[in-house]
């Protein structure tokens, strides 16, 4: 039996590249490892807590060491670090210290950022009582594959994962079976498809390392053929299941390999000129974006597609921020490759904890293999914290407190059917990138005006980007392309919206006609389930407009206190907390 703490994040990597380079443009300190720091908790095999650093610290995307994610996870198992048998890190450069050693830049990068005496100092700084001989280090894609294979409920399965890169690798396909890992083969980060998708990201203006989803969102509108002939020099499919990028190989020197200087120069020449991140998204920028996509799709499909063939493996586990991807997900299950697809919900490296520490526990025969339930991981908040905020904001806000959840259910169904926004805040905080009904955004998806509004008044974002919906599981037939009763949980795989009902869900449909749909059921959520079910009977339909409980640039709201704040700062026109809610005075 064991307590084992899962750490993610390289927490002076951005120091280090500010120390070293200290004059690049502020969007260039993006490029590189070591972001979503985050602390997972798993108990005598079974996970317990989970949450990302950035939640606490209100730092989005922050690689610093996750402290403050560690004393949630320990309060919530009324444990001290005294007893944790085991910290358990997501990388691993031990093996690779000699090429960092080539030069002295890298040498020290290694020294301060990457090595194990580093992460002790981190440890030793917060927790000086912890053992050294207690911490031990996973490789990257092994964390990654365990946080995906050892929640699958799969005792055999093709694991593949994918992301910028690892310690060395982009890529890693394993076959879990019987409780153990096998290596089949591994694609360097030279070749690295999320590498790829993030400087094409970049180029068209947005964040390295941080917005590419956005350029997820971008590609529909866009027309692939444009530029499919340059994506084509860009991304080779071979023979063997892998990928090759000829032009991430350009970077020749220690200056050039930092910042991709040669690949970001050939973009300029052979694609389009770099965009200014203020400058207006045009058609050539949506093109780009969805020749993109379109190759990203096509890489996926093949490494996934070749290893299941060679394998014969029908089911397929994924894990990396490339499988954070909704339209390749989607693209993925509808191929026909796989009768099953798996992607774990927090398939960033915040979910590298998970996995680090799940595959320290299964060393010890303790994990069972079972279905990851709806990661609702995060803290939960008392009463008496919940009217602790209240005071705080006690001549702006008026409160009205219900007496059974169904009241709340139904007020605020009502509020949806009449076009109003809600903000709904319960129970514990979601791990992972998506909010899944405890700190969300709520709206009828069938009025026409609503997506506008979300995003121009409330969430401050790009126009261009999509919502998603959450639908009771026994109505998901009736509006998507899918089978009666299809879970899909996680929101993580676009689907079809039957062509009936795209005019009648505007909100929510995209402009390729998809979207990323979350089901909800009783088991998973019960009380999201109940508020669905309410706006059934208010509407006729039991589904929602999802988004998450935040603003552009802000993590997720973790606190009631952040709650009512961002709240009263944006066009939201109420808020439930728990069974109370919160209007402006």
């Amino acid at each position: 039996m064991s307590a084992i703490l899962g750490v993610s994040g390289l927490a002076d990597s951005v120091r280090f590249k500010r120390a070293h380079w200290p004059a690049l443009d502020e969007r260039e300190y993006r490029i590189l490892q070591g972001f979503d720091a985050a602390a997972t908790l798993v108990v005598d095999g079974a996970v317990v807590a989970a949450a990302a650093e950035e939640r606490f610290n209100r730092q989005k995307q922050t690689g610093d060491f996750p402290v403050h994610a560690i004393a949630y996870c320990l309060g919530q198992a009324g444990r001290s670090i005294a007893d944790i048998d085991e910290i358990a890190h997501c990388f691993d450069y031990a093996p690779f210290g000699e090429i960092f050693s080539l030069d002295a830049t890298s040498a020290m990068l290694y020294d301060e950022v990457f090595s194990k005496p580093a992460l002790l100092a981190q440890i030793n700084r917060h927790f000086p009582e912890f053992p050294a001989d207690r911490v031990h280090q996973v490789g990257h894609h092994l964390s990654h594959a365990a946080s995906t294979y050892f929640t699958s409920g799969w005792d055999e399965c093709l694991v593949v994962v994918l992301d910028a890169m690892g310690e060395t690798q982009s890529g890693s396909i394993f076959v879990g079976r019987g409780g153990q890992l096998e290596k089949l083969r591994e694609i360097s980060a030279n070749d690295s498809i999320g590498i790829l998708y993030s400087l094409v990201t970049y180029h068209l203006g947005f964040d390295f390392n941080s917005d590419e989803y956005k350029i997820m969102g971008l590609a529909p509108y866009g027309d692939p053929r444009q530029f499919e002939g340059v994506f084509q020099q860009m991304l080779e499919c071979r023979a063997d299941g892998t990928v090759r990028i000829p032009i991430l190989r350009l970077n020749r020197n220690r200056e050039e390999r930092e910042n991709y200087l040669r690949t970001r120069e050939w973009l300029s020449r052979n694609l389009i000129p770099a965009r200014d991140p203020g400058a207006e998204i045009t058609q050539v920028h949506r093109d780009v974006a969805a020749a993109l996509q379109a190759a990203l799709n096509r890489a996926i499909l093949h490494i996934c597609g070749h290893y299941g063939a060679r394998t014969g493996l029908r089911k397929i586990a994924m894990a990396g921020g490339v499988a954070l991807n909704c339209s390749a997900n989607g693209k993925l299950t509808r191929s026909g490759l796989f009768d099953e697809v798996y992607v774990q919900p927090a398939a960033g490296d915040d979910g590298a904890a998970l996995g680090a520490a799940l595959y320290r526990a299964a060393l010890n025969g303790e994990v069972i293999n079972k279905r990851f339930p709806v990661p609702f991981l995060g803290p939960s908040h008392p009463q008496s914290k919940i009217d602790a905020a209240f005071m705080k904001f006690a001549g702006a806000i008026k409160v009205t407190r219900f007496g059974r959840v169904e009241e709340t259910c139904d007020q605020a169904a009502r509020m949806i059917h009449e076009g109003k926004v809600v903000a709904w805040h319960r129970g514990r905080m979601e791990y992972g990138p998506r909010a899944l009904g405890n700190r969300s955004i709520l709206a009828d998806p069938s009025n026409p005006e609503m997506r506008d509004r979300v995003n121009a008044m409330v969430k401050k974002r790009e126009a261009f980007r999509p919502f998603a919906p959450a639908v009771s599981i026994e109505e998901v037939h009736r509006y998507f392309e899918v089978a009666p009763m299809t879970a899909m949980p996680y929101m993580i795989a676009t689907v079809n919206v039957r062509e009936e009902y795209r005019a009648a869900l505007p909100a929510i449909t995209h402009v390729d006609g998809s979207a990323r749909v979350q089901t909800v059921a009783a088991q998973d959520n019960r009380t999201f389930h109940s508020l669905l079910k309410a706006v059934g009977r208010s509407t006729g339909r039991e589904i929602v407009l999802n988004t998450s409980f935040n603003v552009k640039g802000q993590p997720i709201v973790n606190t009631p206190h952040e709650a009512v704040e961002t709240f009263l700062g944006t066009g939201i026109d109420c808020l439930f907390i728990e069974d109370n809610l919160v209007s402006r005075a």
